[in-house]
């Protein structure tokens, strides 16, 4: 009989087919939360996912929501080089209370807003029960700003990327077709699952080359997903691989802004769509915030 490792690998290969083809999931949110709290994760680096995080926040922006992005990749946080542009002030000066959670937010010239992250997000897991309190209040002065707050995670499961997957209210989880990050994703669906089923997830399939290969590759990660760990992964949608993408890198620019017309800024204007489509419109935006902030800080003090 064949394992389990054999199956999966025939599921992301192709050679079995999705059983039937389902629509995304209505996001699992709760009912007063305002501010959706997002955290972009990929199993492997090089799929995209920094590229993916900084134009899906422009998208929302284009739709008249207020976004703001978190840098929390530890050992390569690269939203400022994607924008060219690099702030005097990162995470680092807030938990050393050099900063305030205002001064570290930095608004670029495309519109979006992001805070640098650097080496300070590692430091998080090192603070005092006092230090950790500064830093939930810093927090939750977010609360009355932004309707989403996108944390764009490490590739793989650090200690630190593991927490704000755990702590999100949702998680964005980013691969390619490749057979390498695929199953990479799949151990990160697999970690998390042994310590918490309830995490929601969006499936996002970056680079694909036509549409059919995009349906494919969700088809038969979310078979897997279903078959081995009895996780249901909504599709949010998927992004073609675009030259403008790599040109738009290089200008340092985002391709949404570069390129808007091309066919990534079109799909990424699509994701958006259907994220924000629906979304509730509750009363009290704070308490999704505190939530999240005790969860985050329940964790950090483990």
């Amino acid at each position: 009989m064949r394992d389990q490792a054999q199956a999966l690998r025939d599921l992301m290969s192709g050679r079995h087919t999705a059983a039937a083809q389902m629509e995304p999931a209505p996001p699992s949110l709760p009912a007063e939360s305002a501010a959706r709290i997002l955290a972009v994760t990929s199993g492997k680096g090089g799929v995209g996912k920094s590229n993916f995080s900084l134009n899906f926040a422009l998208a929302l922006q284009a739709r008249g929501k207020r976004v703001l992005v978190f840098d929390a990749d530890i050992g390569l946080a690269n939203i400022d080089v994607l924008l060219g542009d690099h702030p005097p002030y990162n995470l680092y000066h807030l938990l050393n209370r050099e900063r305030t959670m205002e001064e570290i937010i930095r608004e670029h010239s495309s519109g979006v807003s992001f805070i640098a992250g650097g080496s300070g997000f590692r430091e998080l897991l090192d603070l005092s029960p006092e230090e950790l309190d500064s830093f939930a209040a810093q927090i939750e002065t977010l609360s009355t700003r932004y309707d989403y707050i996108l944390f764009d995670t490490g590739a793989g499961l650090s200690k630190e990327t593991l927490k704000f997957i755990l702590a999100a209210e949702e998680t964005i989880l980013v691969t390619t077709p490749e057979p390498t990050s695929l199953t990479d994703a799949y151990a990160i669906l697999k970690m998390v699952a042994g310590m918490d089923r309830t995490v929601t997830y969006r499936l996002v399939v970056n680079r694909v080359s036509y549409p059919k290969e995009g349906q494919a590759t969700a088809d038969n990660f979310r078979m897997a997903a279903e078959r081995f760990l009895s996780l249901d992964i909504p599709l949010l949608g998927f992004i073609p691989d675009d030259p403008y993408v790599s040109k738009a890198v290089r200008k340092q620019t985002p391709f949404l802004a570069a390129f808007p017309t091309c066919p990534a800024s079109r799909s990424i204007r699509e994701l958006a769509d259907q994220m924000d489509a629906g979304a509730p419109k509750p009363q009290d935006r704070e308490s999704g915030m505190a939530r999240f902030v005790k969860k985050m800080v329940n964790l950090l003090r483990q």
